[in-house]
């Protein structure tokens, strides 16, 4: 009997020694943040990590980027899984290699406008919730777009017939399907080495946030900017580790995601639209509030060129989606997505 009593003894301080173990591990968070020259990093996700969570939570952070880690597509979420990262904020065009049903959050020519995109955003947010921790064993935290995708280009274009045969950067597959259906050709690069690309004219022309090009010099090596969203929003994506997030206590965790909505995700989104309004200016000579404007071309967008676009999503990008996807991940675009929108894949 007394020998039971010891067993059980040992057996309780080896289960409160891994508790407080599990406790201590979460004193700290290493964190990948996006892009490091653009102002989602700069004014929300570093001052959230590196300031908020350690005043509001008491949990130390380190803090580093996408650019400075230089892990190309989802190796660095997949680095979550190993230890190496707790939180990763990406681009989800980034990771849809390793989770293509994550491609129906952000197609080409599904919405134009902020209020929309939001709208399309809440009804897919369970979904998205779904496969990034089926696919990747992360819990969701954000979503925030980019300034709306645009194309810059540093060779003379009228509209969307003069993309055809030029070479085009294209962010996830999903733009470069749409840019294949116009007869130009995708090619997928990382946005650090953009700017390189196009002064050698490895690529015509590359699609990116207006204002996110214009802080990364795009616009110093290109020439026309052409501002209708042919590439959707570029969302980001907060994730934390499944680890991580369950060796939190409910009340870090429902802290967590009040914090991070109303500090990062909310005014990320109200940034937007005026990020968008913003970049065009400062690529084009007007007023620029984020410093000196440069002499880009802005090419006029039509009501063809509008009807265009949604008639490719339709006829090209969604067919393309739907022979990598399970017909379920379809259903499911058309029931929150597509009922938004008032498109439907057949």
């Amino acid at each position: 009997m007394k020998l039971k009593m010891k067993i059980a003894a040992i057996i309780c301080l080896g289960l409160a020694f891994s508790c407080a173990q599990a406790i201590a591990d979460v004193d700290k968070l290493r964190v990948v943040g996006t892009w490091s020259s653009l102002t989602l990093f700069k004014n929300f996700e570093k001052p959230f990590w590196t300031e908020t969570v350690p005043q509001e939570l008491g949990i130390e952070t380190t803090m580093t980027s996408l650019g400075q880690v230089k892990l190309k597509g989802p190796a660095v979420v997949r680095q979550m899984d190993m230890g190496v990262f707790d939180v990763v904020h990406t681009v989800a065009d980034y990771i849809v290699s390793d989770s293509p049903d994550l491609a129906g959050l952000d197609l080409p020519g599904v919405t134009t406008d902020i209020a929309t995109a939001k709208k399309t955003v809440e009804a897919y947010r369970p979904a998205l919730e779904k496969y990034l921790a089926r696919d990747f064993n992360v819990k969701l935290l954000s979503v925030v777009p980019y300034p709306a995708q645009v194309l810059f280009s540093r060779v003379e274009i009228g509209g969307l017939d003069d993309l055809k045969g030029k070479k085009i950067r294209a962010s996830g597959w999903t733009t470069s399907e749409f840019v294949t259906a116009l007869g130009a050709t995708g090619v997928t690069m990382s946005f650090s080495e953009v700017p390189q690309a196009l002064q050698r004219g490895v690529v015509d022309c590359a699609i990116t946030g207006s204002l996110s090009g214009y802080s990364a010099g795009w616009g110093e090596v290109s020439k026309f900017i052409y501002p209708l969203p042919v590439g959707g929003w570029d969302y980001t994506i907060g994730v934390i580790s499944m680890n991580t997030w369950d060796k939190l206590t409910k009340e870090q965790q429902d802290k967590l995601q009040a914090l991070i909505k109303d500090k990062l995700e909310t005014p990320g989104w109200a940034v937007t639209e005026k990020e968008t309004i913003e970049g065009i200016a400062c690529l084009t000579g007007k007023e620029c509030p984020h410093g000196d404007p440069q002499n880009l071309t802005e090419v006029p967008i039509t009501d063809d060129a509008r009807q265009k676009v949604q008639q490719v999503l339709i006829d090209s990008v969604l067919p393309a989606l739907a022979e990598k996807v399970d017909p379920e991940t379809i259903s499911t675009w058309n029931d929150t997505i597509g009922k938004v929108v008032g498109i439907q894949s057949k």
